[in-house]
């Protein structure tokens, strides 16, 4: 994620702590989430007219899209700004408002399984955004006023009953782990982000509906919901569709979101794409996440906890069934990584290890944050998952993103459609390979013999397995490690079986030039097919 000027001003647990129960901004939403808002000046695209309290106007989302389309044919326009007290309110007036709970929308429905909570405007939200109710194939807007927030602690004077242009977002709430409890679901704050939990999870990482040139040399743009229409829900209903409109300098596009809360939250994702200007780099199903330290990258962190992460792993399964483990880095310069596929089975950012002991972070609880898997639906074809990691040196920072690249280029006037769904949760279906081994752990350091004194700056790796028919093997087994390096050579490679575990280990020693960036590749075979998942790793010698 782009956008990191405001986290570098504070503390990241600070941040949160003082937002926690805060129905303005939850905790959910990181810090650097709403310094892309902030940094957002993008253009906007309209849909429907705006609407009085009792006018409705057809809708659906054949219609959005059609509108859409027609919007890319124009200029874009200049965003909306809102003005008088809620263009005043500052960080510390704005995270003092809350949603009133008792003015949340359907919570008067018959047998309701859903409920909105709307985001107030104002501090780094000043660009309003629209909600519209749909019934039975009509819209309707849906207004909000000061009537409808608690601004009990909050010291500067706030006008009674005054309409708002538009909100800042909005959250749903779900019995998702309790059913006398609704919990928070999901939310949409800020450009296109949104985060979604599956049951037992606590918000980590970040989906967005689109990203435009992210990573590049030039400016990256960040594409904006402005407008949503959300379905009433009806009685007992089991999911929530929602749609959207979206709007950049370079693109427009109609999204529908279908939201299934469950062990495993789902959410399918159409996005209809229309673009005005040609596009150098267009990424599908971008997801942003964190990475600070753990694992094969400790860093110089002077921290009690031994990792510090919202995710650990970029995963890929590929058509011909085999499964890309990449464990995640916090690199000394900005680093890319890409894996190209022919329609992938599934991508996405992997948090696996769940024990409370690999972090000992007693608030932030790492170990409960969600897997997120793209699963593209339909013939994506031929394009690369890029894996980008920003330095950072806070866990304020959002220094990790992944997303699709097609292959084709993207030119104005092309009319482009995708559609996936997003699986959140703590171990959703696809996490890994399923009759093959899985990378559990990865450790990296110096080279040589441990606890001997040795002239190399070859550097070790140590790959451990779990699973599969690999765990059923016994130590004396015929299995061989598969290794190939770049910009890098493999000056020893040694598998075998931990006594008194199912554990196999790789142990790799790698020397490489200074200054080098290797890619590395491994993982183990027996008996005339591949035993393992297939573990990646970039080594940026310094």
């Amino acid at each position: 994620m782009s956008g990191r000027a405001f986290v570098a001003r504070q503390n990241r647990r600070q941040f949160l702590a003082q937002l926690a129960g805060s129905a303005a901004v939850p905790a959910l939403l990181s810090a650097t989430s709403l310094a892309a808002q902030e940094a957002t000046e993008e253009a906007v695209e309209t849909a429907p007219e705006e609407q009085t309290q009792s006018e409705t106007t057809p809708f659906s989302f054949d219609i959005l899209s059609a509108q859409m389309a027609e919007a890319a044919k124009a200029p874009p326009q200049e965003p909306e700004q809102v003005e008088g007290f809620l263009a005043e309110l500052d960080y510390d007036g704005y995270q003092r408002i809350r949603f009133d709970p008792d003015k949340a929308r359907w919570a008067d429905l018959p047998d309701d399984t859903f409920r909105l909570h709307a985001f107030h405007l104002g501090w780094l939200f000043k660009q309003p955004v629209r909600l519209h109710e749909v019934v039975n194939g009509e819209s309707r807007l849906m207004h909000f006023s000061t009537a409808d927030f608690d601004y009990s602690s909050v010291e500067t004077p706030i006008p009674e009953n005054t309409e708002m242009p538009g909100v800042a977002g909005f959250r749903l709430h779900n019995p998702l782990n309790r059913a006398d409890t609704f919990d928070e679901l999901v939310a949409f704050l800020g450009a296109s982000y949104f985060r979604a939990l599956g049951r037992g999870n606590t918000y980590g990482l970040s989906a967005r509906g689109l990203a435009v040139n992210t990573g590049l040399s030039g400016a990256e743009e960040f594409p904006r919901f402005n407008e949503f229409w959300l379905e009433r829900p009806g009685p007992g209903a089991e999911h929530m569709t929602v749609y959207a409109a979206l709007g950049s300098a370079s693109i427009t596009g109609a999204y529908r979101f279908v939201i299934r809360p469950g062990e495993d939250t789902q959410i399918e994702v159409t996005a209809r794409l229309f673009l005005r200007n040609d596009i150098q780099q267009l990424g599908i199903a971008p997801l942003t996440s964190m990475f600070l330290f753990g694992g094969p990258d400790m860093g110089d962190f002077d921290d009690f906890r031994p990792a510090v992460h919202d995710s650990e792993a970029l995963m890929l399964t590929t058509q011909g069934g085999e499964t890309f483990f990449r464990p995640l880095n916090n690199p000394p310069r900005l680093a890319s990584s890409y894996f190209g596929a022919l329609s992938p089975v599934r991508f996405g950012l992997v948090q696996r290890t769940r024990e409370f002991e690999h972090y000992l972070d007693a608030q932030a609880h790492y170990e409960k944050r969600p897997t997120l898997l793209v699963e593209p639906i339909g013939d994506w074809g031929e394009g690369s998952v890029r894996l980008v990691e920003i330095p950072s040196d806070l866990e304020a920072n959002d220094n990790i993103v992944a997303f699709w690249i097609p292959k084709a280029e993207t030119k104005a006037g092309d009319a482009l459609e995708f559609s996936y769904r997003l699986h959140w949760g703590m171990t959703p279906p696809g996490d890994g390979a399923v009759d093959r081994a899985r990378v559990v752990r990865t450790r990296v350091g110096r080279g040589g013999v441990s606890g001997v004194e040795q002239d190399t700056d070859r550097r070790k790796f140590v790959i451990d397995f779990e699973g599969g028919t690999l765990g059923e093997l016994p130590a004396g087994a015929e299995v061989e490690p598969q290794v190939s390096a770049a910009n890098a050579e493999i000056a020893e490679a040694v598998v075998s079986r931990i006594s008194g575990t199912e554990t196999w280990r790789l142990v790799l020693e790698v020397d490489a030039p200074n200054g080098a960036v290797a890619e590395l590749k491994a993982g183990l075979k027996g008996y005339g097919r591949m035993l393992t998942e297939t573990w990646t790793y970039q080594w940026v010698k310094e």
